[in-house]
This record gives C-alpha cells, sequence and structure tokens, in this order.
C-alpha cells in the first residue's frame, strides 16, 4: 500500500488555504456568481467520484490505494456536500425573505 505522509497533507492544507484567501470578488455579479456556483457544484460532484472510485479501488484489494487516502477523499466529499448544502440553504432562505418583501 502506499504510505501517507502527514507533512504532505499537511502541505497541500495549507497551500489550498493560501489559494482560498487569495481569490478576489469579481465584479460582474450576474453572470460570475452563477459560474461559480457551477464551478463549485462540479467541484463538489468531482470529490464525491473520487471518492467513490477510490473506494471501490480500496474493497477491490488495490494495492496502490491505502485506507487513509479512502477516508481522507471521504471526508473531503463529506465536507464539501455540506458545506454545499448550507450555501443552499442560504439561498432558499434568501430569496424567500426576498419574495416576502412589500412593494
Amino acid at each position: 500500500m502506499a504510505d501517507m505522509n502527514v507533512e504532505q497533507v499537511l502541505a497541500q492544507m495549507r497551500n489550498m488555504s493560501i489559494e482560498a484567501g487569495n481569490k478576489t470578488p469579481e465584479s460582474n455579479a450576474g453572470g460570475e456568481f452563477s459560474a461559480m456556483l457551477k464551478e463549485s457544484i462540479d467541484t463538489v460532484n468531482d470529490l464525491q467520484q473520487t471518492s467513490g472510485k477510490l473506494s471501490k479501488q480500496f474493497e477491490m484489494g488495490d494495492q496502490d490505494v491505502s485506507l487513509a487516502e479512502v477516508m481522507i477523499a471521504s471526508q473531503k466529499a463529506s465536507v464539501s456536500f455540506q458545506a454545499m448544502v448550507q450555501v443552499r440553504n442560504k439561498l432558499v432562505e434568501a430569496y424567500k425573505d426576498v419574495m416576502n418583501m412589500p412593494m
């Protein structure tokens, strides 16, 4: 099995944190928001697909996939899905608030 190096995982997490902090808001809110939302949904889908593939490979006895890799991929997919659900809930709540505003 492939060995997971904790330092590599921590370095990846630091890099992702830095990249997330360097993103600047776009000025064209309408089209950019929908593109950003679609990209986010696609990213969540990709993480879930990857998690499923790694799980299946591990279950089939693939020696190149470790349990740690499977668990990390599963947790990434889970956390990203939960975050997406929370974003959806907030969007629905905001939509309801706008629709209930008096004219």
